[in-house]
Order: C-alpha cells, then sequence, then structure tokens
C-alpha cells in the first residue's frame, strides 16, 4: 500500500508518503518521503505554542507540504491507497486543519481515510527506517520487534510508560501526575533564559559544561525516583531550579551557571526516565523495550538507555532521529496497522472526528 501520512496536532506541518507490506506477521516499510515544515521561528518569542498561530501557519502550509511530499515520492494521488491523519491528542485549533484536508482529499480522490492516535503513531516511529532504505535489503537487519514490548514515550505533552501486548493493544503503567519531561526541559529552559525549544538548549548547555570540564557543582531532586510505582513527576525539579537558580545568581554569572543547571536538569530527568524504565521491564519481563516521541531526540537519554538494556540483554530500540520529533511518516505507519485492525471504507471521510484530549 502507499500511504499519504498528515500531521498537525501541534506546530509543525507534516506529510509523508510510505510504502506498507507485510501485513501483521511481517510489516515492512519504506519511507518515500517525509517532510515537516516547523514553526518554531514563530512561536520562540511567546516561549511556547500559540494555538490560534499554530492553525493559521498551518492553513498556509498544508497544502503545499502535501503536494512537495507527493513529488518526493514520485507518486500520483491516484496511486494512493489509503490516507492517515492525527485526530488527536493535540491542539484543537491544529487538529481541525489536518483532518478537514484529509478528508477532503479523500472525497476528491475517492480514496479512504483513517484517522490516528498521535501517541500510537510516535510508537510506531520505531519501526521506520530511513528514507531511501529498503528494510527487505540484506545489507541491513529488518528491526525485530517481539511481544510483548515495553515503550518509554516522552515528549513535550507526555511522559507515559506502556506496555504493548500486540498492535494496537496497550496498557498505561506508569504517567506524568503533571509536567511532562518535554515541558520540563522547556520550562526550566525559560527559567535560565534559554531559548525555545527547551530540550535542545538544555542539551546544548550542558555539552558545554562537560566540555569546559567546569567543577561548579549542583545537586537538584530526582523527583518519585524511589517510589513504588511506574508513575512520574517533575513539576518539583522546575520548583527546584527556580529557587537554585535564583540563589546563585547573585552571587556567580550567567555563562558559569547555565551550563551546570543544565547538565544536572538532563541528568536528573534522564535518571529518573532510566530508572522507572527499568523498574517496569524487571516486573514485566518485555522482550523488548523502545523509546519514542520529541525526547527520545536527546542523546543523553539515548545512551542511557542503550546501556541500560545493553547490559540486561534486552532488545532496545530508538526511532531514527528525523522520527523522533512529531513527523508524518508514523502517522502513515501506524494508519497502516489500523486499517489492518478495521479495513477502511471510500465514504470513511464522513466519520473522522477530533478529539483533543484522545487517549491510547
Amino acid at each position: 500500500m502507499y500511504i499519504l501520512g498528515i500531521e498537525t496536532s501541534c506546530d509543525d506541518t507534516a506529510a509523508a508518503v510510505i510504502k506498507a507490506e507485510g501485513g501483521l506477521k511481517k510489516p515492512s516499510f519504506s519511507v518515500l518521503s517525509n517532510l515537516s515544515y516547523s514553526q518554531v521561528a514563530t512561536h520562540r518569542k511567546f516561549g511556547g505554542v500559540v494555538p490560534n498561530l499554530a492553525s493559521r501557519d498551518h492553513l498556509k502550509k498544508i497544502i503545499p507540504t502535501i503536494k512537495t511530499a507527493l513529488e518526493r515520492a514520485r507518486l500520483k494521488e491516484k496511486q494512493i491507497d489509503l490516507i492517515a491523519v492525527t485526530r488527536g491528542p493535540g491542539l484543537a485549533p491544529s487538529l481541525l486543519v489536518g483532518i478537514n484536508t484529509a478528508r477532503a482529499l479523500a472525497y476528491a480522490w475517492k480514496k479512504p481515510v483513517i484517522g490516528v492516535n498521535h501517541i500510537e503513531g510516535h510508537i510506531y516511529s520505531n519501526w521506520l527506517e530511513p528514507i531511501g532504505v529498503n528494510p527487505k535489503s540484506e545489507a541491513r537487519n529488518p528491526k525485530q520487534i517481539k511481544f510483548p514490548a515495553l515503550i518509554l514515550i516522552v515528549s513535550g505533552g507526555h511522559t507515559e510508560l506502556v506496555l504493548m501486548q500486540n498492535y494496537g493493544k496497550y496498557k498505561i503503567i506508569g504517567w506524568t501526575r503533571d509536567d511532562a519531561a518535554g515541558e520540563a526541559f522547556d520550562k526550566t529552559a525559560r527559567l535560565l533564559g534559554l531559548r525555545y525549544p527547551g530540550g535542545p538548549a538544555i542539551a546544548a548547555e550542558a555539552d558545554k559544561f562537560k566540555i569546559l570540564n567546569l567543577k561548579f557543582k549542583i545537586t537538584l531532586p530526582r523527583p518519585m525516583i524511589n517510589s513504588n510505582d511506574f508513575d512520574f513527576s517533575f513539576s518539583g525539579l522546575k520548583t527546584a531550579v527556580l529557587y537554585a537558580y535564583q540563589d546563585l545568581i547573585k552571587k556567580y554569572a550567567p555563562k558559569v551557571i547555565r551550563p551546570a543547571m543544565s547538565f544536572e536538569v538532563q541528568q536528573a530527568i534522564t535518571e529518573v526516565l532510566v530508572a522507572k524504565t527499568l523498574k517496569a521491564a524487571k516486573k514485566y519481563r518485555p522482550k523488548t523495550v523502545m523509546i519514542a516521541g520529541g525526547v527520545a531526540a536527546n542523546k543523553n537519554l539515548r545512551e542511557k538507555m542503550t546501556e541500560t538494556f545493553g547490559f540486561l540483554k534486552i532488545p532496545f530500540l530508538v526511532p531514527e532521529m528525523p522520527y523522533t520529533t512529531d513527523n508524518a511518516a508514523m502517522i502513515a505507519a501506524c494508519g497502516y496497522f489500523r486499517h489492518l485492525a478495521k479495513k477502511t471504507s471510500r465514504d470513511s471521510w464522513k466519520k473522522i472526528k477530533m478529539s483533543a484530549n484522545l487517549k491510547l
């Protein structure tokens, strides 16, 4: 199947075309195109995403992005077999742009369309190979994902531990009680006077701390790291950063404090995420462990998770870097599995509904 994916859940206008085959026994994906228009420059001045501005930018960019995705895939609309679009969770004004565009195209092209869960899409980013790579090539080992799988989903709006029993069968065993990990990065970065988005800014400052070999020591809490459950909490870390920074700025220059504070913030978040995932793995004994979501791009987290589960000899997967952030290729892949579970009809454009608070 050739699948057009559309993603507009937040501030990235994304479209992708993938070739999917193999069914549930040997699913295989070739990413033919994967485009994303970022709105970071628009929202940076506000320190976060402004929903109405995001939807306006989506309206301007959605059709050109889809056209370019088809062109780069070297396909015409008549060759598309299925359209997959994010229907939630996300910002309602942004979601509506993607959904209504997908519905209009499905009606005009006489193609089936399926709405998918954005978080589920992040999970399936682990099934994707880089653009241009044939997953069946003898030069590569196709990703063998065995169930049950344990997935740590970490993004700006979500931090969850999910036990995946099979395709489409999930059990949430842990979630954040307040701020998500990505949100904690954004908010602490803002407290430190760093640019939005906070994750890359914190990581860059943390690298300075290591490169300069600074001896400046800061200790921050690891919230809920020793709790008897698999839940998370990062609001206390944010508060600790606020008070520590306000105290230290009276004595030291920002160029000294920011790298040290960023290093400790990154360490604190990483240690909590790894510890909780490890605790869940020991209890549920998964055959595969994986991470997904925007924070999965964090180099420190990827290295610590790889080291931890490599030592335990549990297969560990991380998405290719282009598929960590919001993208349409993962939405297309998710649409494939959803379509296999329930065949989508040509009049499906009538049935898709937006759900800003959609649960996994």
